[in-house]
């Protein structure tokens, strides 16, 4: 009987504590932090999650790993402060003369989304407005709501902290060099065609680079 008692009394004084879920143990990754909340998708089909995880996979290898900025040899004729993108090599080099660039890794475009040439830095901005052009949203429904513009400043903004705005002898190109709210995209191909850095390294950049600065594509 006094064993079954003092059971019971066990029972009962953990019935008074807290549950500790996995959720609650979890940490949270930069993404997470980042990215706004959304409900749970409904459970895709097995050939979905198939494709899926491939794609999921091949991101991963394809990911080029990053330890930060560095300057770095780069033998170039053009001026320092100039910005050479290489899409292959998915690196931004900010010039800085006697054979010396400060290299970034970068996002770029996807398949699809690519580009190349020759513009200028025609505007900046800190906490820039996003506004999704109409093929976007086409292609994504749900940016509709956004057509007039999604404010700068919060974490849902995929411009992150500060845009550079490129621009030739057309006006607008429609293509940026900005921040991120998935800094885990650094390092692939995943954009709509802009270029995507670390929000503190396009901060730097934003800084050190006047409007007029020319960028070349490549």
């Amino acid at each position: 009987m006094k064993r079954r008692a003092l059971l019971s009394m066990i029972g009962l004084g953990l019935m008074g504590l807290p549950l500790l879920s996995k959720q609650a143990l979890a940490v949270a990754s930069d993404d997470d932090l980042a990215m706004p909340k959304r409900p749970p998708a409904k459970k895709p089909s097995k050939k979905a999650s198939g494709k899926a995880a491939k794609n999921k996979q091949a991101t991963a290898r394809n990911r080029i790993k990053y330890k930060g900025r560095e300057i770095v040899d780069f033998a170039s004729a053009e001026k320092p402060g100039t910005i050479i993108i290489s899409t292959r090599e998915r690196a931004l080099y900010q010039v800085l003369g006697d054979g010396q660039a400060m290299r970034y890794l970068v996002a770029v475009g996807k398949e699809g989304f690519s580009w190349s040439g020759t513009a200028r830095v025609g505007m900046k901005r800190e906490n820039p407005k996003w506004t999704p052009p109409p093929e976007m949203i086409a292609r994504t429904p749900k940016y509709a709501k956004w057509r007039n513009g999604m404010p700068g400043g919060i974490p849902e903004n995929p411009l992150g902290v500060a845009a550079l705005y490129l621009f030739n002898k057309q006006g607008d190109t429609g293509f940026r060099i900005h921040g991120t709210n998935a800094p885990s995209s650094i390092g692939t191909a995943a954009s709509s065609g802009c270029i995507r850095m670390l929000n503190q390294e396009v901060a730097e950049l934003f800084d050190a680079t006047p409007v007029g600065t020319k960028v070349i594509v490549q």
